[in-house]
């Protein structure tokens, strides 16, 4: 079958289109790729546009004539003055000749359009005269509208080949849901087109087919033998996966303007971004909801139940370290294993001693005997109880508190036609069991995106550990738009080196690196102490604002968060108060500097990226605290970081590091010809 987009008829589409689509999709598979046109702007247009894989073309619109019809356009006027109606396909020629004349580039071979008649014959056609009507379009009658002829009649008739520009510009009428305006980029155009009246970027073909996958969410559409629709996206950093995200939510809301639409993803900054590329793609719509997981929480928790503060990081180390000391540090479960162990604990449906104990721990890392487990719990046990005496609550325990209050009907159920979750590898299978309450029953639809190399925060997950079952409604994108060659290639032999194990990984996503636009190397700078890092720093961003480049072109990621609060002082210091910010902090931070942590980069870009702080993870992996199963994980975390850091940069990477250079990153300068500056 051909291949065809959306993959599935829109509810909205008429008896006669949905035969010819059907016929479309019954062309072969590698030699044709048919677009159905989305009937949600305001222009009219041909209703499929047909692209042999040799660049020949046709536009095909579809006429809902049927014999009555003919029939009135035949019978001489009751009265006079009541004009007679145009003969059948007539408004249809009229729509193909204007949109023909839209898409025209000088130079270009014409390019053949038809209307389809699949409810008049032949004889009922040619009851109208050449001189009735234009002459312009092909008329098929439903005689010629069976696979048996189809196919070598629009092999005859389709037009020369056409040139990439012209293809493009017809991709960017016909479909205007996949055009990308230029602030939405760091990187050049998605697709690259060199004609001067093309202006737009596009999604390229496989996001495309990925955004128009399972877009008919009607009622009668939604057969499938499952207590929910679900599609899951695996992809690069850079692949445009949270594009997708703010395309889809926009498509959805045009085709359904009556479905509740909830988007969710883990981290403050990532959401805001979105929110504001859905806003400026929509006009200003406001139905879309758009929240953190833990920001969805707390709009939705009851009134009548107090939201407890939440613990900092350094009470929680010191709470976690004397319940280690009371119940473990005679056994060789560390600290750091005991906090991931209840965090392991508390990402599940597991409430109690017995559940803890009966719960598969297949691919913690580390074994654990019944008896080892009834003192991890009750070390467990006694962080929850220091918790309570100080009215505090654990980040964990609020998805637990949510869960309940759910389930005892304490909240109210704010169901969903559509949840859209971005950067899904970082969410946990409690959360998913929340979001599959808060799911309409039967006809909801959850549409996951994630990158596997990303996943630092929930280590060995699969999804159907999560209570996903994704198998067979799963896509690949393994092209990054984002960065170069040059940044890419460094990330991505960094994860290697360093977890040389993942490549057997079925989960991971190989980039593809192949037809990436090159630019600078990434550079490294080592420095002698901290002080001579931010101060480095802050000078080379000096030049560059001398240099023109826009301060929202620059995004600094410190691995140390009490740093990046450090140097974000210092920035406005020297730059002006208003020069950077925080983007977790602000709801707009267009125009300006960004300074963010390591945890909290995921999902942002920029032009230029400083890396900060990176001795700070090599030196925490030497610790000789750490057992080797610890540092392992360690390494896995730090390593996947890396890559996520060093893939925000659209154009230039900088990486600092303070002392001597390691020897494996000295490998990687060497291998992958960055410099040392």
């Amino acid at each position: 079958m051909a291949q065809i987009l959306p993959n599935t008829p829109i509810a909205s589409t008429t008896t006669n289109a949905m035969r010819v689509f059907h016929l479309l999709r019954r062309l072969p598979d590698d030699d044709y790729f048919v677009w159905q046109r989305l009937h949600i702007w305001d222009r009219s247009g041909p209703d499929f546009w047909v692209l042999r894989n040799n660049r020949r073309a046709m536009l095909i619109k579809v006429s809902e004539a049927n014999p009555g019809d003919v029939r009135a356009r035949l019978q001489p006027a009751l009265f006079a003055q009541t004009p007679p109606a145009p003969p059948p396909g007539c408004q249809e020629e009229e729509i193909l000749a204007q949109f023909r004349e839209q898409v025209a580039l000088p130079g270009e071979p014409p390019l053949p359009a038809a209307v389809l008649f699949p409810s008049l014959p032949r004889a009922a056609l040619q009851k109208f005269p050449p001189g009735d009507r234009p002459a312009d379009a092909l008329w098929l009658a439903k005689e010629e509208l069976v696979p048996e002829r189809f196919g070598n009649w629009l092999e005859r008739h389709l037009s020369a080949p056409l040139s990439e520009t012209a293809i493009a510009r017809l991709r960017e009428a016909f479909t205007p849901e996949v055009v990308i305006p230029a602030t939405f980029t760091v990187r050049e155009p998605i697709e690259r087109r060199t004609g001067a009246e093309l202006t737009g970027y596009l999604l390229d073909y496989r996001q495309e087919q990925v955004l128009k996958t399972d877009l008919d969410l009607s009622q009668d559409a939604h057969t499938v033998a499952r207590e929910f629709g679900i599609r899951l996206v695996n992809g690069v950093a850079g692949s445009g996966k949270s594009l997708i995200i703010v395309y889809r939510a926009h498509l959805l809301r045009k085709l359904f303007p009556r479905k509740r639409i909830l988007v969710l993803t883990h981290n403050r900054p990532l959401i805001r971004d979105l929110k504001a590329r859905y806003r400026q793609l929509s006009n200003g719509d406001r139905k879309v909801q758009w929240y953190t997981f833990f920001g969805w929480c707390r709009r939705y928790w009851p009134e009548s139940i107090p939201w407890q503060r939440t613990i900092t990081f350094e009470k929680r180390q010191q709470l976690f370290t004397r319940a280690w000391h009371e119940h473990l540090a005679d056994t060789a479960i560390t600290e750091q294993m005991l906090q991931e162990e209840t965090d392991w604990f508390k990402d599940r449906l597991l409430f109690g001693r017995e559940d803890y104990l009966a719960a598969d721990r297949t691919g913690r890392g580390f074994a654990l005997s019944e008896s080892m487990r009834h003192k991890v719990y009750d070390a467990m046990e006694s962080y929850h109880q220091a918790l309570r005496a100080q009215g505090l609550c654990d980040w964990g325990d609020v998805p637990r508190k949510m869960w309940r209050l759910l389930q005892a009907g304490r909240v109210r159920r704010h169901t969903y036609d559509v949840i859209l979750v971005d950067e899904a590898q970082f969410f946990a299978p409690l959360w998913f069991e929340i979001i599959k309450l808060i799911l309409k029953p039967a006809t909801g639809y959850l549409f996951l995106v994630a990158d596997p190399t990303q996943g630092f925060l929930k280590r060995r997950q699969s999804w159907l550990a999560s209570g996903l079952e994704v198998r067979g409604r799963a896509h690949r994108l393994n092209k990054s738009y984002r960065t170069t060659r040059e940044i890419l290639n460094f990330a991505t032999l960094l994860y290697r080196t360093r977890l040389p194990e993942d490549d057997d990984n079925e989960e991971i996503v190989a980039p593809n690196l192949m037809d990436m636009p090159s630019g600078a190397l990434p550079v490294i700078i080592p420095l002698t102490s901290a002080q001579d890092e931010a101060t480095r720093v802050l000078n080379e961003i000096r030049e560059l604002v001398q240099a023109g480049v826009p301060l929202g072109h620059i995004l600094i990621i410190h691995t140390d968060a009490r740093e990046a609060n450090r140097l974000l002082s210092r920035l406005r210091q020297t730059f002006g108060t208003g020069a950077a910010v925080d983007p977790g902090q602000v709801a707009d931070s267009s125009g300006r500097i960004r300074v963010c942590s390591l945890h909290a980069a995921t999902g942002l870009e920029a032009p230029i990226v400083f890396l900060m702080g990176v001795r700070g993870l090599y030196e925490a992996e030497q610790s000789v605290r750490l057992s080797e199963s610890e540092r392992a994980e360690l390494i896995r975390d730090n390593t996947r970081k890396l890559y996520m850091a060093c893939t925000r940069a659209g154009q230039r990477l900088v990486l600092t590091y303070v002392g001597e250079v390691p020897e494996l990153l000295r490998g990687l300068i060497s291998e992958t010809g960055v410099t040392l500056s």
